[in-house]
């Protein structure tokens, strides 16, 4: 299974990653936030992985998200 990898900015605590993956879960995309390491994994299997949306939730939240090369 493919895995897209993000670079995440503005989380304080893992409460804070723990939301990102909550939020995301409500829009059908199944993600693992690594506070620590600061990122955001998503999962090909996801039902709804479009970008531009998981893009939107965070940003709205005060994150920004950038892909890991």
């Amino acid at each position: 299974m493919k895995k897209n990898i993000y670079k995440i900015e503005g989380m304080d605590c893992e409460a804070c990653a723990k939301m990102i993956e909550l939020d995301l879960e409500d829009i059908g995309v199944l993600a693992k936030c690594n506070f620590a390491e600061g990122t955001l994994e998503i999962k090909d299997k996801s039902s709804n992985n479009d970008e531009e949306k998981i893009r939107q939730v965070l940003e709205k939240q005060g994150y920004k998200i950038t892909p890991q090369k």
